[in-house]
């Protein structure tokens, strides 16, 4: 989501009051920056000078930070709520462009229906024999709630629904539908439907059956309002913070989650464009998001149709329970949290200025150890910082978390709504699946057909063209066919030109008995999803329906079987319900866990899914969001369960569970996270105890380290150092320059300390920083994972290790025992240090050799 500079911090922050608290709480600490900088320059300015240009600065990026801080928090808040609503608004106007594509080809099919096409044309007058098959076709497909034949003269010879009789009609669209050679889309106010304000009718031409002249027309009438409802009620926010709408090319309301709130046939202003800008709508300011349709099988929907979702904008930042870290464990937290620069580099660049600060204080202290007189007033001033320190980057720290977890709130309720479309948008296409096989096992000419005891070759033909009239124009499937009685298959299509025979072959005998079987029209069979010869050996459902004697309902003649393309079909659903999300990979898998259908290629169809047994064992309709670790990465883990649809798997009889799958990835997994703010490490210090013995306290990784303070130059980040092209020894990192005041620049060697400790390279991020360590006249640079302080320990505190000489490489060489013995520190040794690595490779030019880009 690009929330361009365009956004009025302003507008929103009133609507924020986490954030206004956390910009107030900004302020407070930039003015007691100001505060310690002017009491350096009065009390101390000799003493301070070292450290005073690292104060102003770091002062000047606190105070663009403390803007950066707030306008990200800001940004992504608008930008999560933009991102949900966004989500909502295309799904409305996606979803319903897939079920109107399918009354596009219901609408061509069924106007070539001969029994209809023959009553239309005045060849018979049987009324109710054609009233019920228009009822038969209803029953399977109850996505229209009317469906009527009309004469070229706009009189109505036949309806199902006899609530609302009609006469006839002078509505314009028989005159247009009976000029076009396809289908007529009609959305507005029409005779045909005088009890509705709107009707959504698809109209097509019908023609003679002998004489091919036009005849009639046929009008199938969507139940548009139900259809609506059913979606609203599924996929808006349960708390009704927002609307969800559907709007003409006029950007007028069509259908609306709460007519109430916004009624049909207002007009509403529109954002197609993500602008992260508040819209005006009966006085009342709105987030608003606005799609257009994508298309679906080249068809775009009526005309200028688009879904939208409003949500007031004193409710948009409210109402949301924001506890994803807290419920994570501490160290996934931590390690989600270390991938802000990534995730927003606002973030990293705060983080940076806490160790800035942290820095400053640290070099500071050892500057002054072991020091009296003046520089015992800047002490007080390192107090200061540091207390102050510690309270910035307690700030910055529960602002980072405060974003991370309207980050991924958002992506919780995000990846659970995708895999609740994703298993929605399963279940309606598959409905429509069960309707045809149904629905086609009715034609006459099958029934007729397959009950004759021979086939010649004349009726093999035509029973071919027939199915491939239908395979065009219901193109999700590779091939139609139908079997007699004893399972062999008489005629069948070639779609997909996939060259596989299969006339002559046979069905299974598990499917040839269980639609022997089936009890009526009205049910169907769908054979387990797994390889079938049907489909190359690979994987589908295959629909099965029963075709019946045409003058005996009770005796089944044979079976029509259509072959689901589900390839191409499910991984295009799961695409489509990602849209242009990144780092997300989709899959729908059975309640074992077996792979239906995936876009991780590293997860095939047929593999199965690494997944919790719990999810595997959710209830039908439940849906659930959680933070886990896939493939070594943090991801957002979004989960639903198959529900239905309509009767569908609700009520039919037939039951296949499928799960739909979403994986959000947020960064690799990190093992070990540094942990310099944890209580454990906080000294306790005895204002009572004599001085002591000072020592630079750090971090290799979570274990705390010490070297005695007189041996500590200075500390530097990290980032400063570059790396050399040269060979050399595996923990020897790089270069770094040192600028001190009145000497030439010099360069130092820079090893990584956790890497002489333990044997393996140290992860460098934003907390990484290099110790110049002095001995005589060499310096080198040690890579540690973090900065502690500069704290004085008493000679009772301290333990020598056993044996621990140059010649056995122990670099370890005491043990203080810090907070009464609970907290062990152990203290590197410079002289081994040196002695481990004076190998002639310390001291080096003044100017470094083959500094790598």
């Amino acid at each position: 989501m690009d929330t361009h500079a365009s956004l009025q911090i302003d507008t929103f922050l009133p609507y924020m009051r986490d954030v206004s608290r956390c910009e107030q709480s900004l302020r407070e600490l930039n003015l007691m920056w100001r505060m310690i900088e002017a009491s350096a320059k009065m009390n101390c300015p000799v003493e301070a000078k070292a450290i005073l240009p690292t104060m102003a600065a770091t002062r000047a990026g606190f105070n663009r930070l403390e803007q950066e801080l707030v306008s990200s928090l800001v940004r992504e808040k608008v930008s999560n709520v933009l991102e949900e609503i966004g989500t909502k608004a295309q799904y409305v106007i996606d979803i319903v462009v897939r079920n109107l594509y399918e009354r596009t080809a219901d609408v061509g099919f069924l106007a070539t229906d001969r029994e209809l096409c023959t009553f239309v044309a005045g060849l018979h007058d049987d009324r109710d024999m054609i009233r019920a098959r228009l009822r038969a076709y209803r029953n399977k497909y109850t996505v229209y709630d009317e469906i009527m034949l009309v004469d070229v003269a706009g009189n109505v010879l036949v309806q199902i629904d006899e609530t609302t009789p009609l006469e006839g009609t002078t509505d314009p669209l028989i005159k247009e539908t009976l000029a076009s050679d396809t289908y007529v889309e009609t959305f507005r106010a029409t005779d045909l439907r005088p009890a509705k304000h709107e009707a959504l009718i698809y109209s097509r031409r019908m023609h003679h059956p002998e004489t091919g002249a036009v005849v009639g027309v046929l009008c199938l009438c969507f139940h548009f309002e139900e259809e609506m409802a059913g979606i609203f009620r599924s996929h808006r926010d349960p708390a009704e913070r927002s609307n969800m709408l559907l709007l003409d090319g006029s950007n007028r309301v069509i259908a609306s989650a709460d007519p109430l709130w916004i009624p049909v046939g207002a007009v509403v202003p529109v954002n197609r464009d993500a602008d992260p800008r508040l819209v005006v709508y009966g006085g009342r300011e709105y987030l608003a998001r606005t799609f257009p349709a994508d298309g679906y099988q080249g068809y775009m929907g009526p005309p200028g149709w688009q879904g939208q979702v409003m949500i007031p904008v004193e409710l948009g930042f409210t109402g949301l329970e924001t506890t994803a870290l807290k419920s994570l464990d501490a160290d996934v937290a931590d390690g989600l949290l270390s991938h802000a620069q990534s995730f927003c580099p606002p973030l990293f660049e705060i983080m940076s200025a806490a160790e800035t600060i942290r820095r400053v204080v640290w070099n500071g202290q050892v500057m002054t150890a072991g020091q009296n007189g003046e520089l015992l007033k800047l002490k007080t001033i390192l107090e200061q910082i540091s207390e102050t320190g510690a309270r910035s980057n307690e700030l910055f720290s529960q602002s980072i978390r405060d974003l991370y977890e309207t980050v991924l709130s958002s992506s919780l309720s995000d990846s659970e709504f995708v895999s609740h479309l994703m298993v929605d948008l399963l279940d309606r296409n598959l409905y429509e699946r069960s309707d045809d096989c149904r629905w086609w096992a009715l034609t006459p000419e099958l029934q007729v057909a397959l009950a004759a005891p021979h086939k010649s070759p004349e009726t093999v033909a035509r029973l071919s063209e027939i199915l491939d009239y239908i395979n065009s124009l219901y193109t999700v499937y590779t091939r139609i066919f139908i079997y007699d009685n004893a399972g062999m298959i008489i005629a069948s299509t070639d779609f997909k030109e996939d060259g596989l025979e299969v006339v002559g072959t046979h069905i299974d005998e598990t499917t040839l008995e269980h639609v022997s079987s089936l009890r009526s029209d009205q049910h169907y069979y769908v054979t387990p999803f797994e390889n079938t010869p049907l489909y190359g050996e690979r994987p589908t459902y295959v629909y099965h329906a029963a075709i019946r004697h045409p003058d005996n309902a009770g005796q089944i003649v044979g079976g029509i079987g259509i072959v689901f393309d589900s390839e191409p079909e499910f991984s295009a659903m799961l695409k489509g319900a990602l849209g242009d999300k990144e780092e997300v990979s989709a899959l729908f898998i059975n309640r074992s866990g077996r792979i239906i259908s995936s876009t991780d290629p590293t997860r095939p169809v047929g593999d199965y899914l690494e997944i919790d047994p719990e999810l595997l064992a959710m209830e039908n309709g439940s849906s659930t969001s959680r933070i886990v670790i896939h493939d070594g990465h943090y991801a957002i883990l979004g989960c639903t369960v198959s529900h239905g649809y309509r009767e569908f798997k609700t009520s039919d009889g037939y039951s296949e569970d499928v799960l739909a799958v979403v994986y959000n990835s947020f960064g690799e997994e990190r093992q070990k996270i540094n942990n310099g703010n944890s209580v454990s490490t906080t000294l306790e210090v005895d204002p009572t105890a004599a001085p002591g013995r000072e020592f630079a306290t750090f971090f290799i990784d979570g274990s705390l380290f010490a070297l005695a303070a007189e041996h500590a130059e200075e500390a530097l980040p990290a980032s400063a150092v570059s790396p050399v092209s040269m060979g050399g020894r595996p923990e020897r990192i790089g270069i770094l320059a040192l600028h001190h005041d009145n000497e030439a620049k010099r360069f130092v060697w820079v090893f990584d300390l956790g890497h002489l400790m333990r044997g393996y390279k140290s992860e460098i991020d934003s907390s990484s920083q290099v110790i110049i360590v002095k001995r005589g006249t060499q310096s080198i640079g040690l890579l540690v994972s973090e900065l502690h302080g500069v704290p004085e320990f008493q000679a009772s505190q301290i333990t020598p290790t056993p044996l621990a000489s140059p010649t056995d490489g122990m670099l370890v060489t005491e043990v203080i025992q810090a907070n009464g013995g609970r907290l062990l520190i152990q203290s590197i040794n410079v002289d081994h240090l040196f002695a481990v690595l004076n190998d002639q490779e310390i001291p080096i030019p003044a100017e470094p050799m083959k500094i790598a880009a």
